[in-house]
């Protein structure tokens, strides 16, 4: 150990934290997404949006109070698992957004090829209206 070096690190930096991060931006996504697609007086909309900022809060919360949770010999601490937790949160919410986000285009698709038809038959019929010009 270094003369300098304090006997417990110093923490809080969980801003610079990659999982802080994509959990910062998972709920930026899930936020938009649920505003957009999802009626916001619903009960999906508050939850989705709550379990994203959940994910951001469990490790800004965590990362304050693993300074006096973590051991000398830098074992993983449950603080520091709860970053591990987090991250995973965050993952399943993104997940889940992006699930939703493909029903939403398989539908849309599905109804637009029942509305219009295929590349074939949209094909056929600006060939059918060029002839009878």
């Amino acid at each position: 150990m270094e003369k300098n070096e304090p006997l417990i690190p110093k923490h809080g930096g969980y801003r610079n934290l990659k999982s802080f991060q994509i959990a910062q931006l998972v709920y930026d996504v899930t936020v938009r997404f649920c505003n957009r697609y999802i009626e916001r007086c619903s009960r999906t909309h508050d939850q989705r949006v709550q379990a994203a900022r959940s994910g951001v809060q469990n490790i800004a919360e965590g990362s304050q109070m693993s300074d006096t949770d973590s051991k000398v010999n830098r074992s993983t601490s449950p603080t520091e698992c709860l970053y591990a937790g987090a991250a995973a949160n965050a993952a399943l919410v993104l997940i889940a957004v992006a699930v939703s986000l493909l029903n939403r285009q398989l539908a849309a698709q599905a109804n637009a090829f029942e509305k219009e038809g295929g590349f074939t038959e949209r094909l056929y019929r600006r060939r059918k209206s060029r002839r009878n010009t």
